[in-house]
């Protein structure tokens, strides 16, 4: 992490950062297995894959910081 989010992470001690990066890892994992099994017998490319991945990651980014403010 640089010092530059570290900072701005300390400027906000009301926030359990732990807790926000837990959520986005479970996020994460909770997309890689949908993505799985979505697409185990698909024709998507791994181009078509991360992109939809991609979409995945905003919607809950923008949940958990939604939930954090």
């Amino acid at each position: 992490m640089d010092d530059d989010l570290k900072e701005r992470m300390e400027s906000h001690p009301e926030i359990n950062w732990s807790e926000v990066t837990r959520q986005a890892i479970e996020e994460k994992i909770e997309a890689l297995e949908a993505m799985n099994e979505l697409t185990g017998e698909s024709n998507l490319t791994e181009s078509d894959v991360q992109e939809i991945a991609d979409k995945i990651n905003e919607s809950g980014r923008t949940r958990v910081d939604e939930e954090s403010a």
